[in-house]
């Protein structure tokens, strides 16, 4: 197929026929491929129900809607792995074009060790739904702000980075600053902090740095010269949006002197593109795993504000769609046996199948040794460990939850922390295991409450 804009009715149709017939065995029927191409061109059921008695075929409105119709964007549902609708089908099916266009068995020399962000051109990239559309369209929004929460290793960063190519290709000047990047010694006091990002964003953006022409702390304070930088250097000397993104943004919690300005003045920067046109043209992506470090007055936090994006785990059908991307003509067997022990995490999933595709190891033999220090996730489930082992309250409410079948209630820090981390799932004030394999190996490696 050619590109995206070239996406057409029989394009379209190809995708769902196949899609059908892998799920069912069957293809698409007559009256069916009648409502999907009437729904295709935009026409009503009751347009549809005009054109078929042109061809002397006659149909009520009811039956072609809750019969026919029903039916088949249930069917499409099935097949494509998400929710279709009469409303959503295309998008759905353009992305199903595009899943099927790199899932080419891959050679081992293009396997991709899962280590960091997966890469903007990876064929080994999974999308979730609509979510790529919803962030790929709301960046270019004026004052636009998405907040991407998720634990760790669950493809914050590698979301954040299509964002960010998305944005680019657009016009946008972007800015993409991982805050763990920074030393220690820039969070030593606000303003250290506040002129190292200004001078950060001025080298990203090629533009000068020029701080001692708008900074006076002594006069106006930290905050407002960060402010008159962005706005007056940046944002009315550079004539397109900028795109600020900035990742792992938890780290500033460790910093009480810093973190609760500086996130009062990203939520300002955002509130003023209701008042100035010159900040319309910022637009923000802040990416984190929890909102909950210290006490951060929610009136001045740019957490509850924008866009709010949540990664959730792989479904089966996308482990099933990536185990093709590797080669592996997987039936829903292996995938629920694979899942039953990692669930649908996402980091947990690909080391899996990148070793599976190298034949490095069967099935069988990675599922029983992976919540051992012999296993594929040895060395993942050690750094976890020895992170534990240094905090030992934090040790103590893991073992909980661990060796109990039931839901346990943690203290609300030690919960967002482990949640954080990516250890466990949190429904309301309860906490279980994420998966089994974090289960067994913490219940065998972590010592007994004494």
């Amino acid at each position: 197929m050619g590109s995206e804009s070239d996406f057409d009715w029989e394009d379209a149709y190809k995708v769902a026929n196949a899609a059908v017939h892998s799920k069912t065995g069957q293809y698409l029927k007559d009256i069916e491929v009648m409502v999907l191409e009437g729904a295709w061109k935009g026409w009503t059921y009751e347009k549809i129900v005009e054109e078929a008695k042109k061809e002397k075929r006659f149909y009520s409105v009811d039956y072609l809607n809750k019969d026919v119709g029903n039916k088949l964007w249930k069917k499409l549902s099935d097949a494509l792995g998400e929710e279709v609708t009469k409303t959503n089908f295309k998008e759905a099916l353009r992305r199903a074009s595009r899943r099927d266009s790199q899932t080419t068995p891959a050679p081992a020399d293009v396997l991709e060790f899962p280590n960091g962000p997966v890469p903007v051109d990876s064929p080994f990239y999974v999308e979730r739904s609509d979510t790529e559309r919803r962030c790929y369209e709301e960046i270019l929004q004026p004052g636009a702000l998405i907040r991407i929460k998720a634990p760790k290793l669950m493809g914050k960063t590698s979301l954040l980075n299509r964002i960010i190519a998305h944005a680019g290709k657009h016009g946008c000047k972007t800015v993409s600053l991982n805050l763990r990047e920074a030393d220690k010694a820039k969070f030593s006091n606000l303003d250290i902090f506040l002129r190292w990002f200004s001078a950060y964003a001025s080298l990203e953006l090629k533009r000068p740095n020029q701080l001692e022409d708008y900074w006076s702390q002594a006069t106006i304070g930290s905050m407002l010269s960060c402010k008159t930088y962005f706005q007056y250097h940046l944002l009315q000397e550079i004539d397109s949006p900028i795109v600020l993104g900035l990742d792992e943004v938890d780290c500033v919690f460790q910093y009480p002197d810093i973190f609760n300005d500086f996130f009062a003045m990203l939520r300002t920067w955002h509130e003023e593109a209701q008042n100035q046109d010159i900040w319309k043209n910022l637009r923000m992506v802040v990416v984190h795993s929890t909102e909950d470090y210290g006490k951060l007055d929610i009136r001045q936090s740019p957490f509850n504000v924008g866009l709010p994006v949540e990664l959730k785990e792989f479904t089966g059908e996308q482990v099933r769609d990536l185990a093709r991307r590797h080669g592996l003509d997987w039936t829903d067997v292996p995938v629920q046996q694979l899942m039953k022990v990692v669930g649908g995490h996402p980091y947990l999933v690909r080391l899996a199948l990148y070793h599976l595709a190298r034949r490095d190891v069967t099935l069988e033999a990675l599922l029983r040794d992976a919540p051992t220090d012999a296993g594929i996730y040895g060395d993942h489930l050690r750094r976890h460990l020895q992170t534990l082992q240094q905090h030992p309250r934090l040790a103590a409410a893991l073992k909980q939850v661990v060796s109990l079948t039931e839901p346990v209630k943690l203290d609300t820090m030690q919960g967002y922390q482990l949640d954080s981390m990516g250890l466990i799932h949190r429904q309301g004030d309860d906490s279980t295991p994420r998966c089994e394999l974090y289960r067994h190996y913490f219940r065998n490696h972590l010592p007994d409450e004494t």
